[in-house]
């Protein structure tokens, strides 16, 4: 990739495999990130952080996979200034394109004496030896000084002076607790830029949390300061209260490139599609007044704004709903429609990609038309996540009976598949779903498996109609281990069920993949 002018564009660094996993229960396994980072790569970012490959085994074999999947990005493996965590995410990072290593450590002095225990001195000492190590192997290398909003400017200017000696190509100032506020986050950026020692050689780059509401507005005052990469997840998720909202971010610039002058690589046609997969891969549903995604985001219900939206739509949109790729939740498809126009539709909405297996995904497009009169643009964005992101299952729902009445106590059987071996199971509950629960977890018991807590339970509809598909998604908790599921079907029980078999699967490949205690740590 070549370098980017530092005037009149702004690179998208894309955290979400790596920071945005570190929402509680967004876990994601290694097929469900390389869903989300080949649709990264279809929207157009310029980086992308796939994971912090010292953390777990899980890890480090997603990266690798993400690697070798995408070819325009960038892609990442953070790493803290220790040789082992280094020689980790080179070895990652090794078979891609573009690789790269992002070499962080903390600067605060909170951090140094209350963390580390470390002196500045040896702080600047293993950073140096972290990024000479690192550009031996890459050229691009990438420097972080965790919690730099709480960090003593001059010691930023002298530790970003030496990582850039030392051949960091980009100079990244964390946010790391959403402490900042615009106005100091845009003077840091400009003091940093005229006081570092070779700040003109590399970009500047800000990594803003969310914790009181400022990420977007403290990412675009870095923006004005001279940043010229914003790092950033898609629907914002992330640590804590999230990161910088991709989307948001990303529209403001083009919305507003009147007052920051500056361009981006994304194709802002995919950020729905983008946003709707993440929604499906984590569970984590897009709240309804979000900026861009939310389902609200361009509906108007006031009679004025309505008239005036009618009248002129700029009225009261400054953005057009095609321009972020939404549907217009008409209909599409029926159960007549053929593979042609399957995988036409699909296209057009951003979801075709290498890593579907498109038989099976028109096999469930036809068996939902068989169920349903309309099938919109959100069902296929359902089929879609749920073929091109399943998870390494241990178990599988094989099928279920349930039965209720004012009469009697609501009962379920159960059959599931684990680890290959089918096992069938009655139980009764408070209700259908809590029956079919409890069936499952029998099974498990019977098995020798750990029942896990059920933490959250949310249902919706994601269409119209009486024959809408219902939303179901569940978290699970065993330990310190949390997991979501999320399924859709027009059957709510259905939906219901997959939804905690995908928690289920998600909670044993966690088991293998990333022990306990063992979770990413960052900017």
């Amino acid at each position: 990739m070549t370098a980017i002018a530092t005037q009149d564009f702004v690179r998208i660094f894309d955290t979400t495999l790596r920071d945005g996993e570190q929402s509680p229960g967004a876990t994601m396994n290694t097929g469900e990130k390389l869903a989300i980072a080949r649709q990264l790569e279809a929207l157009g970012v310029d980086v992308i952080e796939a994971g912090f490959a010292a953390s777990s085994e899980g890890d480090f074999d997603a990266i690798r996979q993400v690697a070798a999947a995408v070819r325009e990005p960038i892609v990442l493996s953070l790493a803290s200034t220790r040789a082992p965590d280094i020689e980790r995410a080179l070895a990652a990072v090794e078979g891609a394109s573009h690789p790269g290593l992002h070499v962080f450590i903390a600067t605060s002095d909170i951090h140094l004496q209350h963390k580390l225990m470390m002196s500045r001195e040896q702080v600047v000492e293993a950073a140096v030896w972290a990024v000479e190590r690192a550009r031996q192997h890459v050229d691009h290398v990438e420097f972080s000084a965790e919690d730099a909003s709480r960090s003593d400017v001059n010691f930023l200017c002298q530790i970003f002076a030496e990582v850039i000696r030392a051949g960091a190509t980009v100079c990244n100032v964390p946010d790391t607790t959403g402490y900042a506020i615009p106005e100091q986050t845009a003077a840091l950026f400009r003091r940093l830029r005229s006081e570092v020692n070779g700040g003109d050689r590399v970009i500047w780059s800000a990594h803003c949390h969310n914790d009181l509401g400022m990420a977007v507005g403290n990412s675009l005052a870095a923006v004005q300061g001279g940043a010229r990469q914003i790092e950033c997840t898609i629907n914002g998720i992330g640590e804590r209260a999230g990161n910088t909202s991709l989307e948001e971010v990303v529209m403001a610039l083009k919305t507003r490139r009147d007052v920051f002058g500056v361009d981006t690589h994304v194709r802002t046609e995919q950020i729905f599609s983008a946003s709707r997969l993440l929604s499906q891969v984590t569970g984590i549903a897009v709240p309804i007044n979000k900026p861009i995604v939310g389902d609200n985001a361009f509906a108007h219900e006031a009679g004025i704004h309505q008239d005036g939206v009618l009248k002129y739509k700029l009225t009261y949109e400054i953005m057009r709903p095609q321009d972020v790729g939404r549907p217009t939740n008409t209909l599409v498809l029926g159960k007549h429609s053929g593979r042609h126009a399957f995988v036409d539709r699909l296209r057009s909405l951003g979801l075709f990609h290498d890593g579907i297996d498109v038989n099976d995904a028109f096999k469930a497009f036809k068996a939902l038309a068989d169920r349903k009169k309309s099938v919109y643009d959100e069902d296929l964005v359902a089929i879609v996540a749920r073929e091109s992101a399943s998870a390494e299952a241990r178990y599988a729902l094989l099928d279920f009976e349930c039965a209720s009445s004012t009469m009697g106590q609501p009962r379920a059987r159960v059959r599931l598949a684990i680890a290959g071996r089918e096992i069938g199971v009655d139980a009764t509950g408070d209700g259908v779903i809590d029956a079919v629960y409890a069936a499952i977890g029998g099974a498990l018991e019977s098995v020798g498996d750990q029942v896990p807590t059920l933490d959250r339970y949310d249902v919706k509809s994601i269409t119209k109609g009486a024959d809408a598909q219902g939303e179901v998604s569940c978290l699970l908790r065993e330990g310190g281990r949390v997991a979501l599921g999320r399924s859709s079907h027009t059957d709510i029980i259905q939906a219901s069920a997959e939804a905690y078999v995908a928690a289920l699967n998600k909670l044993s490949w966690l088991r293998a993949h990333r022990p306990a205690g063992e979770e990413p740590n960052g900017p």
